[in-house]
């Protein structure tokens, strides 16, 4: 029996879920299983874009045959031919033998290599760029080769802004009736398999995935769908982040990973020492692993999220431990860099394990060894346990961030950045003048008292809605909520209300003052009439009466923290010889040796202070 969900309102998930897989790609466990995603849109052409592995074919058909409805299928795009998304191409052509297959030419290659030259004959090739339109829908197709394979591309649905991503943001595990990853706690239940898909999967190819989140950076993203794992419908920006520190090969957290190779448990007593030790001083979430009894990939996973790794183990057959020597050649075949790295070998009669580690893993890039590894007889005596307290010292040691401070100068009495500490929300801000609507982004609203109640609001002079708002005395504050993509800020903040309508077209409706506010993306509403206002250099405060108030939805309030950790995006990397300043609000760049010290950033109007150099 068919069960499909809803992506967009013609585009619908018709993949499937396989639980029973032990291992994906015979290399990888997953003990949570792996969805196989397929979708197809319902335009005046109807477009599948992927099909499915053998395993979950019989869903996948019964789910295609009813979002088709009848309907013959026109195109089947196919952005990734490897047979866990293309396995079931053939028998797709044999049941819709008018369907029309869209490829690159390196896969319409692959199709003949896997099937059979005739099923690709009549293909519709595509190229970098290249546009196929079906009614409503305008796909534009982006080549992303070695993304993991030469012929992978993605496919962009212009008019809804869908990234059809193929194996890019993917992650292992089964869908459990929700497909969007907003339906599951991802980062707490998701990521470690998000990040050992991409790092095991993809890791090597860094530099590739560069290129294509390059190319990304340039259009707006809306919803990314892709062929293993949940759909991305909010909270984009924070996954990008992390797939621009996975490629870049940039650690993921300030952490210690602790790997460990022990035959009758004295390189374990040893690495165990030096986790106590490394905990003593501070360090929090170790990761520690016995890498007999870990899967590499968990471990290679880890040592890409990690920034500082420690590797113990006993000499075997006057080499490294065979699990630990299966680590080491994982590390190097992922491209592993940027690492501060720790040793410690151990044997009975001549110790080899620590000099032939750090022969494989000085041969990466920006590869750091804390001096003097730690050679053990056996077992740890007084003499070694204090070198393996020393090591473990010097690891902590590398953690702490340095001081930023110039010599000899004075700690500044006021430090801008402490202020970012306060607990900020953000806000949607709305006046109305002579038929005119407008509003802007605030980041400060308080209830002064409960009875009666009163608010007050702070409001750059610069803006717009901060002069109809002293000739007219009233206002609205919508509560954003953490759902407000970032195209919110993008509206309300970072144009200028005086050149533009930015409630055109927007979902509003209005309070009994006959003020705009949001109905989508904000939690609550607050009408206000104003009673007192206080002056100051570039805001005016607004002490408000509240005359109307509602709770607008349950979702979360969004707050300046929340803000700059899911929802802006970050910035892209810069050529190196290119100077400038960015704003740590809203990204704007200002190209140029110095910023100057009046400088007032054009979209958010945040002063000098919000600025930092471009790195």
């Amino acid at each position: 029996m068919y069960n499909v969900r809803q992506v967009k309102d013609d585009i619908y998930w018709v993949g499937g879920n396989d639980r029973r897989i032990p291992l994906f790609e015979n290399v990888y466990p997953i003990p949570r299983g792996v969805s196989y995603n397929a979708y197809v849109v319902m335009d005046e052409k109807t477009v599948l874009l992927d099909t499915v592995d053998k395993a979950v074919s019989t869903v996948f058909f019964e789910n295609l045959e009813h979002v088709l409805n009848g309907r013959k299928l026109d195109y089947v795009i196919v952005n990734h031919m490897e047979p866990d998304h293309a396995a079931t191409l053939g028998e797709l052509v044999l049941r819709y033998p008018e369907v029309r297959i869209v490829c690159n030419l390196k896969t319409k290659t692959m199709i003949g290599q896997f099937f059979d030259e005739k099923l690709a004959a009549g293909a519709h090739i595509v190229a970098e760029g290249n546009q196929l339109n079906t009614g409503r829908h305008t796909f534009v197709f982006v080549m992303a080769p070695m993304v993991h394979w030469p012929e992978a591309m993605v496919t962009y649905d212009a008019t809804d802004k869908v990234l059809f991503s193929a194996d890019a943001f993917g992650t292992f595990g089964a869908l459990s009736g929700g497909i969007f990853a907003d339906e599951y706690d991802f980062e707490g239940e998701w990521l470690p398999d998000a990040r050992r898909y991409y790092t095991n999967i993809v890791g090597k190819y860094g530099t590739q995935v560069q290129a294509l989140l390059k190319k990304a950076a340039g259009i707006e993203i809306e919803t990314i769908c892709p062929l293993h794992g949940p759909v991305w419908r909010k909270n984009i920006g924070w996954f990008i982040e992390k797939y621009q520190l996975w490629s870049s090969y940039q650690p993921e957290e300030q952490a210690v990973l602790i790997a460990y190779a022990s035959v009758y448990g004295n390189t374990e007593n040893a690495a165990e020492i030096i986790a106590a030790r490394l905990s003593e001083q501070g360090v929090k979430n170790i990761a520690m692993y016995d890498v007999s009894v870990t899967h590499p990939s968990v471990i290679v996973s880890e040592a890409f999220r990690c920034s500082h790794l420690i590797f113990a183990s006993t000499t075997y057959n006057a080499g490294i431990f065979v699990n630990m020597e299966t680590v080491m050649h994982d590390l190097w075949a992922h491209n592993l860099q940027n690492r501060t790295i720790a040793l410690v070998e151990n044997g009975t009669w001549a110790a080899t394990s620590g000099k032939l580690m750090k022969e494989i893993l000085a041969s990466l890039k920006n590869m750091t060894f804390i001096e003097n590894t730690v050679s053990l007889r056996s077992s740890v005596k007084d003499a070694q346990r204090q070198q393996l307290l020393d090591l473990a010292d010097a690891v902590a040691v590398s953690l702490r961030p340095a001081k930023q401070e110039a010599e000899g100068a004075a700690s500044p009495a006021v430090e801008p950045s402490a202020m970012f500490k306060l607990s900020y929300g953000l806000f949607v801000l709305s006046a109305r003048e002579g038929g005119r609507d407008n509003g802007c982004i605030i980041n400060t609203v308080q209830q002064i008292t409960d009875a009666p109640k009163r608010i007050s609001i702070a409001v750059n002079k610069a803006n717009f809605t901060h002069d109809l708002i002293k000739r007219t005395g009233v206002f609205n504050v919508s509560v954003l909520s953490q759902d407000a993509p970032f195209k919110t800020f993008q509206q309300y903040g970072f144009q200028s209300g005086r050149d533009t309508d930015k409630f055109a077209g927007q979902p509003v409706a209005r309070t009994a003052n006959g003020l705009v506010y949001l109905t989508e993306n904000a939690n609550a509403v607050l009408s206000a009439k104003v009673i007192k206002t206080v002056e100051y250099e570039t805001h005016t405060v607004f002490f408000a009466e509240v005359t109307e108030a509602k709770v607008l939805s349950e979702a979360p309030s969004m707050t300046y923290d929340y803000y700059f950790a899911h929802v802006k995006p970050k910035p892209q990397p810069v050529q190196a010889d290119k100077k400038g300043w960015v704003c740590k609000i809203c990204g704007y760049v200002y190209e140029g040796e110095e910023l100057p010290a009046d400088f007032i950033c054009p979209l958010c109007k945040h002063g000098v202070e919000d600025f930092e150099p471009l790195k």
